[in-house]
């Protein structure tokens, strides 16, 4: 297992751009409309973009960008969590800004892979690869793997729940935990997806024809529905969790 940084290598990362990685969202999570904030300019965050290879097969991808953090609005981490600090980071490159903190957004690992040990192989990267670049905290807006199954549980009962050997109930969040992660709090607000009925039918395919909160399959809390309005909006919680230089 080899992992790669975009900076050093940005041909294999091309090359596996298109490939055949399950992103492990479902289709309505792909239309976050903050998401091209980030993704749209990988080449301004080489260094915090790391590939794995098994050989020449490439088989995870970790995402994860600097950003400025404490100062004047910025004591704590925002409730608005991954889409606030996308846009807390593209405000930063454009501002000049020194970007004292990293936060790692998305790992992706191939569908075959999955089930592997090669997400906590990703995490440990991040965390490393943020230290090496002169970081002393790694954060994470953390999408718990199993909150789906109860999405009209509210996230700040779920996201502290343990097991009897205390750890975190949510094996996404156990990853974080075992390599050093602590969870900081909720951010109930991470991510926001608004869209017309046509479109929510079309990334869905229910029907979408009543108002009121819908269970989507993949959604860690209800789509609200207006039919009078022709939209719904879906507004995910995440988990903040912070990994510091030991």
């Amino acid at each position: 297992m080899k992992i790669h940084h975009r900076s050093q290598n940005p041909e294999i990362f091309r090359a596996t751009d298109h490939a055949d990685f399950d992103r492990s969202w479902p289709v309505f999570m792909q239309h976050n409309p903050t998401g091209h904030l980030y993704y749209g300019e990988l080449d301004t965050v080489a260094d915090y973009v790391l590939l794995a290879t098994d050989g020449d097969e490439p088989v995870a991808k970790a995402y994860s960008t600097p950003f400025a953090f404490g100062g004047p609005g910025r004591e704590t981490l925002p409730d608005g969590g991954w889409d606030e600090v996308i846009r807390w980071q593209h405000a930063d490159r454009l501002a000049g800004r020194e970007r004292n903190a990293a936060t790692a957004l998305e790992i992706v690992v191939r569908k075959e892979r999955q089930g592997t040990g090669l997400a906590s192989v990703m995490v440990n990267a991040l965390r490393d690869n943020a230290f090496r670049l002169g970081h002393d905290v790694l954060y994470a807006p953390v999408r718990p793997s199993r909150k789906a199954d109860e999405p009209e549980t509210p996230m700040s009962e779920y996201a502290f729940r343990v097991r009897d050997d205390g750890l975190p109930y949510d094996a996404w969040l156990r990853v974080h935990v075992r390599a050093g992660g602590r969870i900081v709090k909720v951010c109930p607000v991470s991510m926001t997806i608004p869209g017309t009925l046509a479109q929510w039918r079309e990334w869905t395919g229910l029907p979408f024809d009543a108002d009121g909160p819908v269970l989507v399959e993949g959604a860690l809390s209800p789509v609200h529905v207006s039919v009078a309005q022709d939209s719904a909006v879906y507004v995910e919680p995440n988990v903040w969790v912070e990994h510091r230089r030991p």
